[in-house]
């Protein structure tokens, strides 16, 4: 059966159950939303994130701040992530998507203006906590509206297109940090992130319909019993869990990638973004190859598979470190390999446990990204105990890419399908 079979299948099959059981609207009723609007929103609130990492070491010298403090940078940002998309996956179930996410844009642009003007590290602390919280409404909401748009049988490829297409700007923000941190100061960094916020306001404010045709009472007794339901359910913590593990195998690298790159190997500056950028484009790569893919290979393929690989490749980095051998062909070859690896495996994660979750979308498309950001957090966190750099990296990579196999593992066994 092509495609356009399996889709008017799936329309003949969900049209005949009760609403509440699709958990969308009905096929017919679904509007579009600009692809290109949802990747722009979507890589809003993990790029200010990627595009600060080159510029650490020169943020840190302007504010007379040690590398350990401004690597908190990083990991209040990832905390401000992962409690942002708590808050605006209920929120968007029930104002809507589009109110829910003016609003956090309009956050974001707010909390760039202050860290632009930021005198201190505390006050930079603050607004990347701030713009953290703002950016994690793109996060949230573009998956939902795409699960909202989106029939069962193209779901899994579009939400890998989305991922696909929102890696491209983090791949590429690394070197537009570098580059601006370099030329123009750590600052510049922050003009571009207000002039990009101020597009986004403008655009989803024009361009942005409503997707989600259900609503729900706004209490927070409703708020924590649907999260106890989502709890509840094991092979949505399993599919989470594993996939926010394989997605966020990458912070802890890149968050010691200055560090790695400047201080042991001995490049300069402006050439960390580029060892950044290598860790995205292998998992656009793997990501490509799970949208070319599905329909033809199972899903638990893409799983296993991407969390092994990610899993070797930390333990080949390690080796090679204590042999003596890392220099950069072999760092951006191993980032690589590992980064694909989560590019295979998160896609499938992202829709099987989005499919487990009927008539709690938007929040378990916060909950998601919850899960996603706080492993984020752990990671970047234990990496700054290390004295030792790359050792540091490939033990925390190594520990939380097994930890996504035993999810994986752990959902399978109990999903009815």
């Amino acid at each position: 059966m092509n495609e356009d079979g399996k889709d008017r299948a799936a329309r003949s099959s969900l049209e005949a159950l009760p609403q509440s059981v699709v958990g969308a609207a009905p096929f017919a009723d679904r509007v579009r939303a600009p692809l290109w609007l949802l990747v722009l929103v979507t890589l809003s609130g993990t790029m200010a994130m990627h595009i600060f990492v080159p510029a650490l070491p020169v943020a840190g010298s302007a504010l007379h701040a040690s590398p350990a403090s401004m690597q908190q940078t990083i990991t209040l940002y990832v905390v401000g992530l992962a409690v942002g998309q708590l808050i605006y996956g209920p929120i968007s179930d029930a104002w809507g998507r589009r109110p829910a996410l003016l609003m956090g844009l309009g956050l974001y642009l707010g909390a760039g203006l202050l860290a632009l003007f930021a005198p201190s590290l505390e006050w930079l602390l603050a607004a990347r906590l701030l713009q953290a919280l703002g950016g994690a409404a793109g996060i949230t909401l573009g998956r939902a509206i795409v699960r909202d748009t989106s029939t069962p049988a193209r779901m899994t490829k579009d939400l890998a297109l989305l991922n696909l297409l929102t890696l491209v700007g983090p791949g590429l923000s690394p070197i537009i940090g570098s580059y601006l941190a370099e030329h123009f100061g750590w600052r510049a960094i922050y003009v571009f992130l207000v002039c990009m916020g101020c597009a986004m306001v403008i655009c989803s404010y024009k361009l942005l319909p409503e997707t989600s045709k259900q609503r729900s009472p706004l209490a927070v007794a409703g708020i924590a019993s649907d999260y106890r339901r989502l709890l509840g359910n094991p092979v949505f913590v399993g599919f989470m869990l594993g996939g926010s593990c394989s997605t966020t195998a990458l912070y802890p690298y890149l968050a010691t990638v200055p560090y790695i790159v400047h201080e042991q190997l001995g490049y300069p500056i402006s050439q960390v973004g580029w060892f950044a950028a290598v860790t995205i484009v292998g998992a656009s790569v793997g990501t490509l190859i799970t949208r070319r893919l599905t329909g033809s290979v199972k899903p638990e393929i893409f799983l296993y598979a991407g969390a092994a690989l990610s899993c070797s490749m930390a333990v080949l980095l390690l080796l090679v470190y204590q042999w003596g051998a890392l220099n950069a062909t072999a760092l951006v070859l191993i980032s690589f390999t590992m980064t694909m690896g989560a590019g295979l495996a998160s896609p499938a994660a992202l829709s099987r446990s989005l499919s487990s979750a009927p008539g709690l979308v938007g929040s378990a498309a916060g909950f998601y990204g919850f899960g996603q950001m706080a492993m984020g957090a752990i990671g970047t966190k234990l990496v700054g105990y290390g004295d030792d750099p790359t050792v540091a990296c490939a033990v925390t990579q190594i520990a939380i890419t097994a930890l996504a196999l035993a999810s994986y593992r752990f959902a399978q066994r109990r999903s009815p399908v």
